[in-house]
């Protein structure tokens, strides 16, 4: 089973950092900051900065599991961090250099449902999941910024 691992990273603003995705042929569409975990990761928090590192130039401070997404050959692990500092300039990912992987932009929303409306945020599971955790003041990272 192919293990995956995101991040919804909150900034010191309370705002999200999502990557937009614009490809060829496909309307743009918005994803977390994470990627596959590798043999070499010690653990899916490992792989987590790995990702976080590699797409952003990031360092975050992971606060908890806040989701799981599972199919017949697929598991996704959503977790909610906070982030201080990063720079998309300096995103070290193969995938930016790779041919025909279309533009990735990053980007810092509202962590509101109207910033949450504005976007096509990837995959829809996650969205419910961060619009009934606002509904509800169920983060609870504003107590650990």
């Amino acid at each position: 089973m192919i293990e995956r691992v995101r991040a919804v990273l909150v900034t010191p603003d309370h705002t999200m950092l999502v990557i937009r995705r614009t490809r060829p042929g496909i309307p743009e569409y918005w994803v977390l900051p994470g990627g596959g975990v590798e043999p070499t990761d010690e653990s899916r928090e490992a792989a987590l900065h790995r990702e976080i590192h590699e797409e952003i130039a990031g360092k975050a401070d992971i606060i908890r599991l806040l989701h799981t997404m599972e199919s017949d050959d697929e598991r996704q692990l959503f977790y909610l961090a906070r982030i201080a500092t990063w720079s998309f300039d300096d995103r070290t990912g193969p995938e930016f250099s790779a041919e025909g992987r279309g533009e990735y932009a990053l980007e810092e929303i509202p962590l509101t449902l109207a910033g949450l409306d504005g976007i096509d945020l990837k995959p829809e599971d996650i969205v419910q999941v961060l619009r009934g955790a606002i509904r509800a003041g169920s983060l609870g990272i504003e107590a650990s910024l």
